[in-house]
């Protein structure tokens, strides 16, 4: 009989959880016995109802946490809260907090702040996640990381040069980080979905835009959170554990 709870009892972060990707991931691994600290930046109400979405169904296997994944302080403090609230070792970090500029604007409109803004959350944000996460994730089996990048890295889409470079990064650090974490028995691996239907992908986009996104996808829809939360949820269970140093675009053949 298989395995229907393959994480149980494993502690997960999940960053950006509130909402989108990130908390179909949340669900996703609960549903596979993990025990989740859901982190948000802003939005608690958000983060709490989906605490109590878990927590409804079973013991207490999730609780909520704020913190700014670029402030070093910060991070620190969501992996002590992981494990003081589940007195335990930390087993997953997923980090999918990240932002996206709405306006689109091209390489010469971009603005300075707006650029550095993505650039602290998704680049230096996961930098520190992985940096805590490749000291403090335990040893021996079951450690995985697991980053959210995107696929207009390889689609190159104008309108995305902040936020293209901002997950190239990303995920030339999970590549590295891979190879260093050599014999620790951690993998590190990004998973890079195309267009998702989601707050942060409708932002300032036309319907010609969104029209166009579905258009390019063979298969003729945008995509949902949850064909990339299974994916995730893969890459953090025993049956993953071959896939290290990994990019994967999942995003229904569109953007390749």
């Amino acid at each position: 009989m298989a395995n229907t709870q393959p994480l149980k009892d494993r502690v997960a972060i999940v960053t950006g959880a509130s909402r989108g990707i990130g908390r179909a991931i949340a669900l996703h691994l609960a549903s596979l016995g993990a025990r989740v600290l859901i982190n948000y930046s802003s939005n608690s109400a958000l983060a709490d109802s989906l605490a109590a979405e878990i927590n409804s169904a079973s013991d207490v296997r999730a609780a909520t946490f704020q913190a700014d994944i670029s402030v070093p302080e910060q991070v620190k403090s969501l992996f002590d809260a992981a494990e003081s609230t589940f007195y335990s070792e930390i087993h997953i970090l997923v980090n999918s907090a990240g932002v996206l500029d709405p306006k689109y604007p091209s390489l010469a409109g971009t603005d300075v702040h707006d650029f550095d803004k993505t650039i602290a959350i998704n680049t230096r944000g996961a930098f520190l996640c992985c940096k805590e996460a490749a000291n403090r994730i335990k040893r021996g089996g079951g450690g995985r990381i697991i980053c959210l990048s995107t696929s207009v890295v390889a689609s190159l889409k104008p309108g995305y040069v902040a936020y293209a470079a901002s997950k190239a990064a990303v995920e030339a650090m999970v590549k590295i980080l891979a190879k260093e974490l050599k014999g620790t028995g951690i993998t590190a691996n990004a998973v890079a979905p195309g267009a998702v239907a989601t707050d942060m992908f409708f932002a300032g986009k036309s319907e010609e835009a969104i029209e166009k996104a579905v258009a390019e996808c063979p298969f003729g829809r945008l995509g949902e959170t949850d064909d990339v939360a299974p994916v995730v949820g893969f890459l953090a269970t025993d049956a993953g554990q071959w896939v290290n140093g990994q990019i994967i675009r999942v995003n229904g053949g569109s953007a390749i």
